[in-house]
């Protein structure tokens, strides 16, 4: 039986798991199996496994309907990693999961069992690599039973920094020094200076909502948010890469789940000038429609709709599935409370410009910009905005956001939006650095 701090924590996800039964879902992505909640009982104590394979991390994923107790050890001559599970027989349906490794998977070669006496299973992970791990529980929450997440990440950590610069460098008469860490970047959020009159690159941080084990909300022809999400978040990246001195990096790139203190330490860390949430909003009632924009609110939201809506966005962590119990001072430091009432007053004239852009495409929800205490919107020196693009509740507006053409048109009215916004707001060069 979960404790008392765990009941706490589950009943923060009330608004979300409502959210996402709006379309009672079971989750199928590619790289899994899923056996139906009533079967459990006869498989061994394991309902299914998975497995999201991506560039910063792969993860693998136990679903039971107990808590499985467990313990993980690395071997090496070669790198592998053991993960047992006490109490857990090897059925058919687990013994797929080696099935399921994509020969692209940049950490796992290959998955092989073995048994430890008397009744623990042995999951032996062939890696291609030495990785770091993490190993963490989670107790259930919206639709997920106890989940065991072994996380697989690289010994030295992909830098978003580096990455767009090789994607995407300064022009060479820009290029100054490199940029601060985000450890760096923190402590100079109350005191950063600007020069004037200097060109450089102007970066927008893309943020597709959800990913991986947290689908976001489900339309009633099984459109999942976090599928839309990436494909407008894809598409808005290659129209302001195509701009002049302009480029776009994404919090993420396929469908894994990235913490919501991580997508904002992202946008710091490469010096992001704005930083832009996509998402795809649910109601239970169908006939909700409409795009709306929302930046932070340092006190209370602006509506009950917007409160509701930043729980849900919040409770994101819970289902994605984050080591709660993890101590990593960078992100930690992320979410500082400094004084954000800057940040706010600039995301507020971003967000009206891109309600002006998208307006011309499809029906706003709200005339003007809400406010409410999103976590993913905390950056204190980036003006942040969070876009819901439709209501994949409604069916009409789930049509267009699965159609190419009008998830194209999204992203378009979102570029428009956001050229117009630096058009009136130019950003200074920065005196600390020149990679902008």
């Amino acid at each position: 039986m979960p404790g008392r701090s765990d009941r706490r924590r589950s009943g923060l996800t009330s608004v979300s798991l409502e959210r996402r039964r709006l379309g009672r879902w079971l989750i199928v992505p590619a790289a899994q199996f899923v056996v139906p909640a009533l079967a459990w009982a006869s498989i061994g104590r394991i309902a299914s496994a998975r497995i999201w394979p991506a560039q910063e991390y792969t993860r693998v994923v136990f679903e039971a309907p107990d808590s499985v107790a467990h313990r993980v050890f690395t071997l090496t001559d070669p790198h592998r990693v053991v993960l047992e599970l006490d109490g857990v027989k090897l059925t058919p349906e687990l013994a797929q999961l080696p099935t399921r490794v994509q020969p692209a998977d940049p950490y796992i070669a290959a998955i092989r069992f073995g048994t430890k006496p008397p009744d623990t299973l042995r999951i032996v992970f062939d890696l291609k690599s030495e990785t770091r791990i993490q190993v963490f529980a989670l107790t259930p929450v919206a639709e997920f039973g106890f989940r065991v997440v072994l996380d697989l990440y690289p010994m030295i950590p992909l830098d978003p920094l580096m990455a767009l610069l090789a994607e995407r460098p300064e022009p060479p008469d820009l290029v100054t020094k490199p940029g601060p860490t985000a450890q760096e970047r923190v402590p100079l959020a109350k005191t950063e200076t600007r020069t004037p009159g200097r060109r450089r690159m102007i970066t927008v941080a893309l943020d597709p909502g959800h990913g991986g084990e947290d689908p976001g909300a489900i339309g009633r022809r099984g459109t999942h948010e976090k599928d839309v999400t990436l494909a407008i978040g894809r598409k808005l990246k290659r129209l302001i890469d195509a701009e002049p001195g302009m480029r776009a990096m994404l919090t993420r790139d396929d469908d894994y789940y990235v913490p919501l203190a991580a997508r904002v330490q992202k946008a710091r860390r490469v010096e992001a000038d704005l930083f832009v949430s996509i998402h795809a909003d649910a109601f239970r009632e169908a006939r909700a429609r409409g795009s709306s924009v929302f930046a932070l609110s340092e006190s209370g939201a602006t509506s009950s709709a917007a409160r509701w809506l930043a729980q849900s966005e919040n409770a994101a962590d819970l289902i994605g599935g984050v080591n709660l119990d993890s101590k990593d001072p960078a992100l930690a430091r992320t979410l500082l409370d400094l004084s954000q009432a800057a940040q706010i007053n600039d995301s507020l004239k971003v967000g009206r410009h891109m309600l002006d852009s998208i307006g011309a495409i499809n029906s706003l929800h709200k005339g003007a910009v809400e406010q409410a205490g999103f976590a993913v919107l905390k950056a204190p020196d980036i003006p942040s905005i969070l876009v819901e693009t439709a209501f994949i509740s409604n069916p009409d507006e789930e049509l267009k956001l699965r159609s190419d053409h009008h998830q194209t048109k999204f992203a378009e009215s979102m570029s428009d939006g956001i050229k117009r916004y630096f058009a009136a707001n130019p950003p200074l060069a920065r005196a600390r650095s020149g990679t902008g």
